[in-house]
Parts: structure tokens; C-alpha cells; sequence
């Protein structure tokens, strides 16, 4: 199995590529700002073949070389379809305040947009990937989770996008954002994953579902009436 990635952007966005190993087929994840460099010399050096583009969720910092890469490689674009208008508009999904860093430039759909499905899996670059919808950061979060072997048996890897960081979880001060939809997601779609699970988030470093589960304070009583309050999720954020 092979996962690499690197940040990207103003937001230094993680952008992933997954592949069998090197020489096969791979899947670029979220290529954001500026990403579409790297991503060509990843590919390169692993003499990888991309085969699709799966988005997290459909903020900009996530997608802005999705249309780019996907086109160039003629291969599709995957994201749900509550977050889809966001490639053509990605105004629509950053608010007044934040809308304006778009200036003047022009987005559009990629040429084949596949939709997510919650509950779906999905064969892609021969891996299954589990596709778990995961709302409050915005409505069309997803979560996308693979089992990658190791000696002890395989492990589940989960693409947690902006739902859930290292010590913090995504922002829901944005155009279709909700603090307490996002808390019942993670406690319904995140909480119940084995301790072991290697998270691979949006910004910033990797970490474990149990590591989140000792020490995120977003966390700590989590559908318990000592959870976090509305103000405090706002706290620690990250990126879009």
C-alpha cells in the first residue's frame, strides 16, 4: 500500500494520493490550492496512474485543482452531491467575508463528476473504500475509509477532510455549517471506530481515533450533557 501526501495552499491543504502500491493505479485526494504541481511529480516518481479524484467535502481549499487534474488526466471528479454546486460556484460555500479572496477567476465542473452516497463503498484503484456522510462542517462532508494491511492484520485508514483534526475539529461558521450537527456526526460516524484507526485529516498532522478520543477537548463528553458548547467549537479550526 502506498499513501503520501503534502499540504498545499494558503490554507496548506493535505492533498493525498492512494495507490496499491507504486507502479498502479491511484487516487488523488482533495488537490487544493496550487496542488496540481506536486501531484504530477508524486505520480511521476511512483509511476502512478490516477484513475479518479475524490473530494472530502466541496470547499475550495480542497478542490481548486480538482477540475484541472481531472481533466488533464481525463478521469472523474467523486463528491457528494450536497457539496457538488460548490465546484462551479465555490463562492456559495465561503460566505461574504471570505467569498471576495476568489477575485475574478472562473471555476467550473469537471468534465465527469461521480456523487458520493452515504453507505455506498467504492472500488476504485483496486480498493475498497467505505463512503460515510459526515455533515456539519458542510452538508456534503464525507469520510472515506480504507483497510490497509499491516503485519497484525489490516487497519482501517479514514480521510477525515475537515471533520475531525489532530486535537481540533473542522469550523461550522460557513455557509451550510452546524456546530451540533457536526458533534452528532462525530459521535455517530466517528467515535465507534476501533482505537487503532489512522486519521488522515484536511490540515495538519495524522493522528488515531483513540488519541482523539483521550485528548480532543472538542471531544471530551461527547453526546453527553457535558459536551462542548456551541462557542467553543468555533475555537480551534482550521483552514475552510
Amino acid at each position: 500500500m502506498l499513501i503520501t501526501g503534502f499540504p498545499a495552499g494558503m490554507f496548506q491543504t493535505n492533498c493525498y494520493l492512494v495507490a496499491d502500491g507504486p507502479g498502479s493505479d491511484a487516487i488523488i485526494i482533495d488537490p487544493g490550492q496550487d496542488a496540481a504541481p506536486q501531484v504530477r511529480e508524486l505520480l511521476a516518481e511512483h509511476r502512478l496512474t490516477p484513475v479518479a479524484i475524490f473530494l472530502t467535502h466541496g470547499h475550495l481549499d480542497h478542490t481548486w485543482n480538482a477540475a484541472e487534474l481531472a481533466d488533464e488526466y481525463s478521469i472523474p471528479v467523486y463528491i457528494h452531491a450536497d457539496d457538488r454546486p460548490m465546484l462551479a460556484d465555490p463562492a456559495s460555500g465561503l460566505g461574504r467575508s471570505l467569498g471576495p479572496m476568489i477575485g475574478g477567476i472562473e471555476f467550473r465542473e469537471p468534465e465527469k463528476v461521480i456523487e458520493f452516497a452515504d453507505g455506498r463503498d467504492e472500488e476504485v484503484a483496486g480498493l475498497r473504500w467505505s463512503v460515510d456522510l459526515a455533515p456539519g462542517h458542510t452538508r456534503g462532508s464525507v469520510l472515506l475509509t480504507i483497510e490497509v494491511p499491516t503485519d497484525e492484520g489490516p487497519a482501517p485508514v479514514c480521510f477525515s477532510g475537515d471533520v475531525l483534526f489532530a486535537g481540533s475539529i473542522g469550523r461550522t461558521d460557513l455557509p451550510g455549517g452546524d456546530h451540533q450537527t457536526l458533534l452528532n456526526s462525530i459521535a455517530e460516524k466517528v467515535l465507534g471506530r476501533p482505537d487503532h484507526t489512522v486519521v488522515l485529516p484536511g490540515h495538519g498532522p495524522q493522528t488515531t481515533i483513540g488519541a482523539e478520543r483521550a485528548g480532543n477537548p472538542f471531544l471530551q463528553g461527547l453526546g453527553t450533557a457535558d459536551g462542548p458548547a456551541a462557542d467553543d467549537v468555533k475555537k480551534g479550526r482550521f483552514g475552510l
